[in-house]
């Protein structure tokens, strides 16, 4: 049973990103506030969820929560100031566009910077034990997904509605045929450097 982390005096935020490990694309991030006491068996780490139960959960947790939030840092950003500094930057970004300002917050991980110096947690797997990051990893993910698959349809050789801009074997083959994208991160390892052509500057 997940539940919350600080005692329950506490307005406590969970945040959870999702995308870092991709080639392409957007980091995406989320920051959600739960009732106190809340309850709900079916919330877990998206991970561990199927696609069709993620968004059934998004709404469920959009109608719940006390306040949600997304943050997003685009590709360019990434490379000026890398991805774990713009994986915490998203969540600093969903944290200030939430309607109430937390007390506490407690992040899926192990790195996090302070946020308006609230106190706060990291949790490694977190998104698997507490309720607040399991339900900002589920908004983190399919809000992000919905990005890839919209950008999937300007961009259709490198099969991002199925990939999500990770690096599976197609999208690599796809930047060797036809170049890099305007949103593929180069500071990444997308290929080995003599296979690399910028063929979209």
């Amino acid at each position: 049973m997940l539940k919350p982390f600080f005692h329950k005096e506490y307005i406590e935020a969970g945040c959870d990103e999702a995308g870092r490990g991709c080639l392409a694309g957007s980091v995406y991030a989320a920051a959600v506030i739960l009732p106190r006491d809340y309850k709900n068996e079916m919330l877990n780490d998206s991970k561990q969820l199927s696609e069709k139960k993620r968004y059934l959960l998004r709404e469920v947790i959009q109608k719940d929560a006390l306040a949600w939030a997304v943050g997003i840092v685009t590709a360019e950003e990434i490379d000026k100031m890398n991805i774990l500094n713009a994986s915490i930057e998203a969540m600093h970004r969903a944290l200030a566009a939430l309607k109430m300002c937390p007390e506490a917050v407690i992040v899926d991980g192990n790195r996090f910077k302070p946020y308006k110096n609230l106190p706060y947690k990291t949790i490694v797997k977190g998104d698997g034990k507490y309720l607040s990051i399991a339900a900002a990893s589920i908004l983190a993910k399919t809000y992000r997904d919905d990005y890839m698959n919209e950008m999937a349809k300007k961009y259709p050789y490198y099969d991002w509605e199925n990939n999500k801009g990770y690096p599976t074997q197609k999208h690599r083959e796809a930047i060797k045929e036809y170049g890099i994208s305007p949103f593929h991160r180069r500071t990444f390892t997308l290929l080995p450097m003599e296979e690399l052509e910028l063929k979209f500057n």
